[in-house]
């Protein structure tokens, strides 16, 4: 199955206006087998965030900061358990936000991802390598959720020792740089630019 293989079930690209200014989204959403409450918890709490993400510091509460081990700190905006929370995304001098929405739907609840960055903030970037950029990143990260729900091990563990540099790591990497592509087109970008898009995002995961 798709998400399977690629980690999000949908996929989409928005261009819309955040706190004024125009902006560009990336929203992911997936099914995963568990409650609200569970997946509130494996999101959220700082001892179950490392088994499939990245060790994390900080007050995780309404107004505390935040570390991701190697990665992006800020600000928590919003926190409503067990349904919703904001927060700011602060890497290399820059600033963007995510929200993160939970949903009841069958006998699973829905997770959906919002990541929206000013879009005048990374014309250049945007133009090289558009949604995937973030994207691929985000679907690794619901690949590492889903993995760590199904089978209780230490995901994140796995993948910095060997799964991070093997073969089908990089195929994935390449598939959800590809699905990214196909969302961008979907929005109304040029078919040949999103694939060039892809190729290079692909190529800046995978080291070639």
């Amino acid at each position: 199955m798709l998400h399977k293989l690629i980690g999000a079930e949908f996929r989409a690209c928005v261009d819309r206006d955040y706190e004024g200014k125009p902006a560009h989204v990336v929203v992911a959403h997936r099914v995963y087998p568990t409650d609200v409450e569970d997946l509130w918890d494996a999101v959220t709490n700082p001892e179950r965030i490392p088994r499939w993400f990245a060790p994390v510091e900080g007050q995780l509460q309404k107004g505390g900061r935040y570390q991701i081990k190697g990665n992006a700190g800020g600000t928590i905006t919003r926190c409503e358990q067990p349904t919703a929370f904001d927060l700011t995304w602060e890497m290399n001098g820059g600033m963007s936000w995510v929200t993160v929405r939970l949903a009841p739907e069958g006998k699973g609840t829905r997770l959906t991802l919002e990541h929206i960055v000013h879009a005048a903030d990374v014309e250049q970037f945007w133009s090289q390598f558009g949604p995937g950029a973030t994207g691929v990143g985000w679907d690794l990260s619901f690949l590492g959720l889903g993995q760590y729900l199904e089978t209780g091990r230490d995901v994140a563990a796995e993948a910095v020792a060997s799964w991070g540099a093997s073969d089908e790591a990089k195929a994935f990497m390449r598939s959800s740089a590809q699905a990214w592509a196909d969302a961008h087109v979907a929005a109304g970008e040029a078919p040949d630019v999103a694939r060039g898009m892809a190729e290079r995002t692909a190529a800046f995961y995978t080291g070639g």
